[in-house]
């Protein structure tokens, strides 16, 4: 589904950076994978380069066997929209607009027509358990039910795949189990792949395997096997071997 080939950013300036260095990363269709490591350390750059907002320095980058960093403006636009799927920390919902039109958004950019978009909107609303609050503003409703409405928005096109950048960073442990158990119903029952960023070794513990990334290097990675509970452990384990400043990783909850 995604596969990363020797990927290596360089960003130029008086003084080059190198943020990734030689970076190789497959994630299998379906698969729920979490990527952790401290500030600085590559990490957002990585999704990035996958989500195609950054170009690579060298590498190849193939997401369904497509390379989308070779498509031209408008092919890579539709790419974007019709392949992938992303949530972000601060939901980047439309405050003017309600619940419903923010979900159907990028349905309306294709062009679809308005019944099918108000449809579709409904059943994941449904399914998410926003249905209630579809006529409402962003700015009337709580930040775990913004954060359902940005996933039900980047699963409006059921994108093969799902990237989502610490998305339970602005929500209380409550809203961050509730959105944790929605993307992995997401990942379960569509076997919609995910990719997550997070400081957050409670939210990365719903993964099935976690990749540890350090000074723009895979670090190690770890997987996840029958008990929750004891993957959570491995994770704070590998994070205290890890090192790294005690706030680069948000507060741990059980």
């Amino acid at each position: 589904m995604l596969k990363l080939s020797k990927v290596s950013k360089i960003y130029e300036g008086k003084v080059a950076y190198r943020a990734l260095t030689d970076i190789n990363f497959e994630i299998e269709k379906g698969e729920f994978v979490a990527i952790m490591g401290p500030s600085g350390s590559g990490k957002t750059t990585l999704l990035n380069i996958i989500s195609t907002n950054d170009q690579p320095t060298t590498g190849e980058v193939e997401i369904d066997g497509n390379n989308p960093h070779k498509l031209n403006k408008n092919a890579l636009a539709k790419f974007r929209r019709n392949e992938l799927g992303f949530i972000f920390q601060d939901f980047n919902l439309m405050h003017t607009l309600t619940v419903e039109e923010n979900i159907v958004l990028p349905l309306t950019l294709d062009g679809a027509r308005v019944k099918d978009m108000k449809e579709k909107a409904k059943r994941l609303a449904n399914s998410l358990g926003i249905e209630s609050i579809m006529k409402k503003r962003i700015y009337e409703i709580s930040g775990g039910q913004a954060q359902r409405v940005a996933i039900a928005r980047a699963m409006i096109h059921e994108p093969k795949l799902l990237l989502a950048d610490e998305p339970t960073g602005n929500l209380d442990s409550k809203a961050s189990k509730d959105v944790m158990g929605m993307l992995v119903s997401i990942n379960e029952k569509e076997r919609t792949s995910l990719l997550m960023v997070t400081h957050d070794p409670q939210a990365a513990s719903y993964s099935d395997r976690v990749v540890f990334i350090r000074d723009g290097k895979l670090h190690s990675e770890i997987h996840r096997g029958e008990s929750r509970q004891a993957f959570f452990q491995k994770i704070i384990d590998m994070l205290s071997l890890m090192g790294g400043d005690g706030n680069d990783f948000s507060s741990v909850r059980i």
